[in-house]
């Protein structure tokens, strides 16, 4: 079928094009996008700092109903709300212990152009187009494996929910589901966009008494405290971000989150802590970025601790993060501005300048 999808071919704006769409094969849905989140890694696959086959369609925070499910696909079916999510194999160790974000073939499945299969799905004149988390989301329409793919209920907006895909679960999941602070405990976010924020509100979610929100923008500080922050600081308002969290939490914060991907501030965040606490690093920075850590530091039972995808299980996961949100304790709807999907560069450039936290994209005439 003939699909429109903005497609990337080298550093630079997105353009929309004509695209071939192939059909679903037995393990395979056809979606038609109504809603797609972007995403920090969508801009920095574009911008050249992520590297992924060229040409490629990206999105891999895509919303919108089933139009068509394949043979041996079971409890999907036309019509259904879907949320879509990164891809796994199913049969890594990792994927059958039930932990698919460890899966050992992530990275190829979601940033090696291709389809579980090996195969790829878009083409254009003959010439076959990359597929981004195995979903390729900003696109009218698009062809994903069952395994990504989340039914979800039809009484919330698929633009409210497109965002859970990846950057609201990953902030959120890195609390609730690898850190697991204690009701009372002490906890701070390093980075207030819609990772730093989504674990900052999964913090409120879990009973945490002292949180700490740093960033360099004021108005990001202040949704942080509508949000629940106990405190905030503007890193570039005080001499030593360290000393500041370490005299506010008493000594150190049991827990930190890192998610700007900057290795300066991932050094903060572990310095941080207090002897038995755990740093989450969500932060995705460009390819081979090294940090340098106090080792002695390292020694006093500090735990530093990888997070992908928010540690989650996305058929589980989603359900849960969509009841916090029916119910007031989880608003993550307060970070999103809604653009028209050939508004997509805009939204880009409003995302990189800070003036917009979470984009998502109302593909025109699908709702």
């Amino acid at each position: 079928m003939q699909t429109k999808a903005m497609v990337t071919r080298n550093q630079g704006e997105f353009s929309m094009e004509q695209v071939t769409l192939h059909e679903p094969k037995a393990e395979e849905v056809l979606v038609r996008i109504t809603a797609v989140g972007m995403c920090h890694t969508d801009l920095s696959v574009k911008d050249g700092f992520i590297p992924c086959p060229l040409p490629i369609v990206l999105g891999h925070e895509g919303a919108g109903v089933v139009e068509r499910v394949g043979s041996s696909v079971q409890g999907i079916e036309p019509g259904d709300h879907v949320v879509l999510s990164y891809s796994s194999c199913g049969r890594c160790d990792a994927c059958l212990q039930g932990k698919p974000a460890g899966c050992v073939h992530f990275a190829m499945l979601n940033f090696g152009g291709i389809m579980p299969d090996g195969t790829k799905r878009i083409e254009q004149s003959g010439q076959e187009i990359s597929t981004f988390f195995g979903q390729s989301s900003f696109s009218e329409y698009t062809v994903i494996h069952y395994r990504n793919v989340i039914k979800v209920p039809k009484d919330v907006p698929l633009e409210i929910l497109a965002p859970l895909g990846c950057g609201i679960s990953a902030g959120s999941g890195a609390v609730l589901n690898k850190l697991q602070p204690e009701p009372g405990s002490s906890l701070a976010v390093f980075g207030c966009g819609a990772v730093g924020l989504s674990a900052l509100m999964a913090a409120k979610v879990k009973g945490c008494t002292t949180i700490i929100a740093i960033d360099i923008n004021n108005d990001r500080l202040e949704l942080a405290k509508e949000l629940g922050a106990t405190h905030t600081i503007n890193s570039t308002d005080v001499d030593n971000v360290v000393q500041k969290v370490t005299e506010i939490s008493n000594g150190g914060v049991k827990y930190a989150v890192e998610t700007s991907g900057v290795p300066q501030v991932l050094r903060q965040a572990v310095d941080s802590i207090k002897p038995l606490g755990t740093t989450a690093v969500v932060g995705a920075p460009p390819f081979g970025t090294n940090v340098e850590l106090d080792h002695f530091g390292l020694i006093s039972e500090k735990t530093i601790a990888g997070v992908t995808m928010g540690s989650s299980v996305p058929q589980l996961f989603i359900p849960e993060l969509i009841e916090l949100y029916k119910q007031g304790l989880f608003p993550y709807d307060k970070l999103i501005t809604i653009y028209a999907f050939d508004e997509i560069n805009q939204a880009a450039e409003d995302s990189k300048k800070g003036n917009t936290i979470k984009p998502v994209l109302r593909v025109s005439g699908l709702n």
